[in-house]
């Protein structure tokens, strides 16, 4: 299946649609990930924290298919943000997934309490210089840390993933990230649990559209321009996923799922100029 890529700032392109890889793990978690690229993902999103990291890389292998046609997309935890442990730990990534360089490499939270992401940035920058990564990026980060980022480095980055599902809306953190060129990805972009598929308006769509529930909302993410990264470790549901672009969302439409924002709706409450991340 050929899913629509978008541009980067610079200049790379990444696939309007990826799968996620959080607690996706072991044996089994092999046999999901070979069985989503078999069914055409290409964009495979993990992290040293999702502990996928080897099994993502063992299935890329295992398809037979050439490396270059994947975008493979990892994130530096937060007890590694000083600049000579952050390239230690890109590299040693890239050796638990057999791959010689990232497509995208992103710091996972910014943890402005501990005020180091500037330096962790800074080393990503030279990451990319080495070619170790294509693109860099960020997973995160609010307006105040992008900008401390540009200013104190003259590189913006490339992505920004954050969550954003119907009960997370994100209009104004999609209009910042637009503002400074930077596209934005969703982690969890169903949401956590299965309380958004049981939502009548989404419900109401789907039948319109003849479509899944989740394919609703996916769509309603990249006609929005994020590019979603749902999990899913049954094959049905990552076919569904995918088949996402022969249908249209109406503007109307669009309007009425951003209403089902809620103001606690942010998963497990993680705000990001408060959260410190497991180590």
């Amino acid at each position: 299946m050929n899913v629509p890529v978008k541009t980067l700032n610079d200049g790379h392109y990444i696939p309007t649609v990826g799968l996620g890889t959080y607690q996706i793990r072991g044996g089994a978690g092999i046999d999901q990930v070979l069985a989503a690229i078999q069914d055409g993902y290409r964009l495979l999103d993990t992290s040293t924290n999702y502990d996928s990291e080897g099994i993502v890389g063992e299935a890329i292998r295992r398809s037979g298919i050439p490396r270059a046609e994947f975008f493979v997309t990892s994130k530096l935890p937060g007890k590694y943000h000083h600049y000579d442990d952050a390239l230690m730990m890109l590299q040693e990534s890239l050796c638990r997934m057999g791959l010689s360089y990232f497509d995208l490499y992103l710091i996972h939270w910014p943890l402005p309490k501990r005020g180091l992401y500037v330096e962790a940035w800074k080393a990503l920058i030279t990451a990319q210089k080495l070619g170790l990564c294509r693109s860099i990026g960020v997973s995160n980060f609010e307006p105040a840390h992008l900008d401390k980022l540009i200013s104190e480095t003259g590189v913006t980055p490339a992505v920004n993933q954050i969550e954003v599902h119907p009960y997370w809306v994100q209009e104004e953190r999609l209009a910042e990230d637009k503002k400074r060129g930077i596209l934005t990805e969703a982690w969890s972009p169903l949401g956590r649990g299965s309380a958004a598929l049981q939502e009548p308006l989404l419900k109401e769509l789907a039948q319109k559209y003849h479509k899944g529930v989740g394919q609703i909302i996916l769509r309603w993410h990249t006609q929005r321009g994020i590019v979603p990264l749902p999990k899913s470790s049954k094959l049905i549901h990552q076919r569904e996923n995918l088949a996402l672009f022969d249908f249209t969302l109406t503007a109307a439409e669009i309007a009425q799922i951003n209403t089902l924002n809620r103001a606690d709706g942010r998963v497990d409450d993680q705000d990001p100029n408060e959260y410190e991340e497991f180590d």
